[in-house]
């Protein structure tokens, strides 16, 4: 399961990054690393950017970014 999957109010952890390079570099540096938490707040109305709550703080992705990240759901 990817990060895209996930859905609002849904939590979830990291299990792996498969991107690489400069991409993998800045998610890495945003918190998104291997056993983070990831609480999913909301979905723009078109699908993208996603926002969420990544160690205590609020970030927005790209879809094509959340695809990248695989991860394992905690709660709904």
């Amino acid at each position: 399961m990817t990060l895209d999957d996930i859905r609002p109010g849904e939590s979830c952890t990291v299990v792996k990054l498969n991107d690489t390079g400069v991409t993998r570099r800045r998610i890495m540096d945003m918190g998104i690393t291997k056993g983070a938490e990831i609480t999913v707040k909301k979905v723009a109305p078109l699908g993208d950017p996603v926002d969420m709550t990544v160690r205590g703080y609020h970030l927005s992705l790209r879809k094509s970014d959340l695809q990248q990240i695989e991860v394992e759901s905690v709660s709904a």
